[in-house]
């Protein structure tokens, strides 16, 4: 795709002068729809595992540390991708644009190759330290020697999307995420449970409707981004070339990936203590943490079509349109997120009972949707801060974020809540954590953007649409 051909695309989604509430708005809604779908890949496999009983849902439990560091891996080399070409797209210079596109692509799949590789190999030992006993094990293996597999698949339709984000679009990511969200769904009772001449594979049929969906998306992005778009090369790079573009990817992808990978070291350390109640309650923290992907599928929309919009007005060098879209941004996921918490704890029962037989586990999902949600809206201020970080180019920024969040927040303050109240402890624990990172993630990257401002000069805030 030649220059003209790109600043039309991008002009669907005008992040450079259009309005910034509609911009968000148009760009968010389709993120939105597609995220919906997406999420179904944890949730409905989540379902569908639970009809097989208590052990396979424990087991399904434990796995989701796991596979959410290998997500999170392509999810860093997504931001990466996306603040590094929509900088050189606000700046004009939309060649090298297509050049770091597919080398990102390149650069995902021999990464996250190398640590499902990793995964493999360590199976036992990992999960034996989160807590798994020997009767959960089998089933642990069964799903994940298949996931693994799959990951390799996932690489390329998320840094495939970051890529289409960066150009402002993100329709075309949303329509390839629902569809493969669609794709899991419709395959994951009749892996899981059989029908006609397949047979039932139990838990491993859900890791083999992801792996499936996945491949689907592989085809699809790579059509596009290629031949139907030209939004990347349409062949390998040359060595000099893949070592160029990743470095520049990774100066801001590798510490975005750390971020995120965190999130499950810090999730697998709390599901080790969670454990300690027994496998009712790490089945029902696993429901709850899936559903905690769904009620904040809004600011996970929006932390996605945010940072393009940032790293484009970075590179046009408009800071008073990023602090505005910020501020905008952070005040409607506060409101947004106790709503959705009104409507979570009102449901809690219809929930509880949808996802579980046990009455113990039934019981910890109610307790779980009263009090965590609560903070959902401050644990979104974190989300929007982290990857606004890493939009402007500050990856060390959002990492340290991260670390303040989950090893200085996070973990002590459950612990402590764990080892005086117990689970309910534990779950208000969460609460606090959000609390006091949200205050600090706030106030950090308003004053880095108002120093920035001091020294360049802007418009009045008040002449900006």
């Amino acid at each position: 795709m030649n220059k003209t051909e790109l600043t039309s695309a991008n002009r669907k989604n005008d992040m450079l002068g259009g309005d910034i509430k509609v911009t968000l708005k148009n760009m968010t809604i389709p993120m939105i729809v597609g995220m919906v779908m997406l999420m179904t890949f944890s949730i409905v496999d989540t379902f569908f595992v639970s009809m097989l009983g208590t052990q396979q849902l424990a087991a399904i439990s434990f796995t989701f540390p796991v596979t959410f560091t290998v997500i999170s891996l392509n999810i860093g080399l997504g931001i990466g991708t996306s603040a590094v070409i929509a900088k050189y797209i606000g700046s004009g210079d939309t060649e090298y644009a297509k050049v770091f596109g597919t080398g990102a692509l390149m650069l995902s799949v021999v990464l996250v190759g190398f640590l499902a590789i990793v995964g493999y190999f360590t199976i036992d030992w990992v999960f034996s330290l989160m807590g798994a006993t020997e009767a959960l094990m089998p089933y642990i293996r069964a799903y994940m020697v298949t996931w693994y597999f799959a990951g390799v698949f996932l690489a390329l339709p998320m840094v495939g999307n970051a890529i289409l984000r960066a150009s402002g679009d993100t329709k075309t990511p949303s329509i390839i995420m629902a569809a493969g969200g669609g794709i899991n769904a419709l395959l994951d009772p009749i892996l899981i449970f059989g029908w006609g001449p397949i047979p039932a594979m139990g838990i491993q049929g859900a890791a083999v409707a992801t792996a499936i969906a996945w491949a689907i998306s592989v085809v699809w992005i790579l059509y596009l981004l290629a031949i139907k778009r030209g939004l990347i090369e349409a062949r390998i790079l040359s060595l000099q070339e893949f070592l160029s573009s990743s470095r520049n990817v990774l100066k801001i992808g590798l510490p975005a990936a750390g971020a995120n990978m965190l999130t499950p070291i810090a999730g697998g350390v709390i599901t080790a203590v969670v454990a300690s109640y027994g496998a009712e309650a790490v089945a029902a923290w696993g429901v709850g943490n899936r559903l905690e992907s769904i009620a904040s599928i809004v600011v996970l929309a929006l932390s996605m079509s945010l940072p393009p919009f940032i790293s484009q007005n970075y590179g046009a060098n408009q800071l008073q349109r990023i602090k505005l879209a910020f501020d905008i941004s952070v005040r409607f996921v506060v409101v947004w997120q106790l709503i959705v918490f009104v409507i979570l704890a009102l449901s809690a029962d219809v929930i509880a009972n949808i996802f579980a037989n046990d009455e113990k586990v039934a019981e910890d999902i109610k307790l779980f949707l009263f009090i965590v949600p609560v903070a959902y809206g401050l644990q979104g201020i974190i989300i929007l801060a982290n990857s606004s970080f890493n939009a402007m180019h500050l990856p060390m920024s959002a990492l340290l974020l991260s670390i303040l969040r989950l090893f200085v927040c996070y973990i002590p303050i459950a612990y402590l809540g764990s080892y005086f109240y117990g689970l309910e402890g534990l779950f208000w624990g969460c609460v606090v954590a959000n609390v006091v990172t949200a205050s600090i993630a706030y106030f950090w990257f308003n004053n880095y953007i108002k120093k920035q401002m001091d020294l360049v000069p802007t418009l009045p805030i008040s002449e900006i649409k």
